[in-house]
């Protein structure tokens, strides 16, 4: 029977989800994916208020399951990634002794340690493979050499106590879902959407949410920090609101002039809207010049986030962007100005999503896909003598590339979105 995963990510301006049926072979075809509006009840990436979490992610497994044919949803994946989401170094050591080599065993107990260690006024939510030190001495390999003291150095991901709680009690009690996984988003990003070879040379994965962007570094194929900076693209949208305009049309009007940086030929341009059955003429330049403002305090918090970790200099990948609010025009020139490094937009890694949907390219589901890419349980039971759905046909796995996620981003707004806040998380 096909294993088919539910996936959902809380954001701030819409709470997303898709089912995905995973082949023998570990590739996933996506199956349906909807979307429904946070109300504001999830709030900088963290349930704001219990009950209205639970009518929408109601509201948005109904919609999931009406293309399963009479399954029903049973388990969910969660995606967190909200304010309070950083790490922290956590050390566990053994004295390995005289003539002796280090074990399996020896490894467990450290592991074991550590998942035992309760970091006050924190929930640990995940632990990233730890680096040992041996004598001293950094091993990427320690079972079988000899040593007389072993040291294994953890970067633990950590949050509020109450992120879990809050998703249990939302999720579980109210909507009567179970919860499958809680899964740390940027983490599940950064496996979607950074190869082997850009985290060994270095790279920094910057999600530009509605609510929060988050930073995680790499290095030597290692994580060196995630962190959430409380800035995110509905903070662009409210300064624009005060140009005497509502926040749906501001939103509208961000994304189709909005630039993070002003424009030599946008100076004789203007926006004509009408509101209340009155014209108002708006330049072009006049409203960049609210959004240059907001864009370069979220740049500069980026910058200050990665150099406090390590040299940009050093990250030989450069800075990878995601998210509904990196879509912002000339955002990515402006970060390269402050950083001095190469940015780039992302894409899914080759041979992990099977299909051509071009809503694999949009950034308000990215989020999702990559908590789906994590899921290893069944969350649907199908009822009894009835198919299940049908999976996309896997011919191969699908290559997002640069030119046709834009393409496909730009029909996808049209379609769907004209007047509404995208921007994720």
């Amino acid at each position: 029977m096909t294993d088919y995963i539910v996936a959902i990510d809380l954001g701030t301006s819409h709470i997303t989800g898709v089912v995905g049926a995973k082949s023998e072979t570990g590739v996933f075809s996506v199956v349906a994916c909807e979307k429904e509006f946070s109300n504001l009840c999830v709030r900088r990436g963290n349930i704001n208020n219990l009950e209205e979490t639970a009518k929408c992610v109601g509201s948005l497994l109904k919609k999931l399951e009406a293309a399963l044919n009479g399954g029903v949803i049973e388990k969910i994946y969660v995606g967190v990634g909200g304010q309070s989401l950083h790490t922290i170094d956590h050390v566990e050591k053994k004295e390995i002794g005289e003539d002796a080599a280090v074990s399996e065993s020896d490894l467990d107990e450290l592991k074991r340690r550590c998942d035992n260690f309760k970091p006050d006024l924190l929930d640990v939510l995940n632990v990233a493979q730890p680096i040992y030190y041996l004598d001293g001495r950094r091993e990427k390999s320690p079972v079988g050499v000899p040593c007389k003291h072993l040291e294994a150095r953890y970067k633990l991901i950590v949050g509020r106590t109450s992120i879990r709680r809050e998703i249990h009690r939302s999720i579980e009690e109210r909507a009567g879902k179970k919860v499958a996984g809680i899964i740390v988003t940027p983490l599940a990003l950064s496996d979607a959407l950074l190869s082997e070879q850009e985290k060994e040379l270095g790279c920094a994965l910057v999600d530009f949410g509605a609510g929060v962007t988050s930073v995680s570094v790499f290095k030597n194929n290692e994580l060196t920090s995630v962190s959430v900076i409380p800035l995110g693209g509905n903070l662009i949208t409210r300064d624009l609101v005060t140009l005497q305009l509502t926040e749906s049309l501001a939103e509208k009007l961000k994304k189709e002039h909005g630039s993070a940086i002003l424009r030599k030929e946008d100076d004789d341009t203007n926006i004509t809207v009408n509101i209340e059955e009155t014209v108002r003429i708006i330049s072009v330049n006049d409203f960049n010049a609210v959004t240059e403002g907001r864009a370069k305090e979220i740049t500069e918090n980026v910058y200050a986030r990665i150099s406090a970790v390590t040299d940009l200099k050093a990250l030989g990948a450069g800075i990878v962007l995601t998210g509904g609010a990196s879509e912002l025009k000339r955002l990515p020139e402006m970060l390269m100005e402050k950083c001095k490094i190469k940015v780039r937009h992302s894409i899914i890694k080759e041979g992990l999503i099977a299909g051509d949907d071009d809503m694999l390219g949009n950034p308000l589901f990215m989020a999702a896909l990559s908590i789906m890419l994590k899921g290893t349980a069944q969350c649907v039971q199908q009822p009894e003598n009835e198919l299940p759905p049908e999976p996309p046909v896997e011919e191969k796995p699908l290559i997002i590339r640069e030119k046709s996620r834009k393409r496909g981003l730009g029909k996808w707004i049209k379609d769907q979105f004209t007047g509404d806040i995208f921007d994720e998380n």
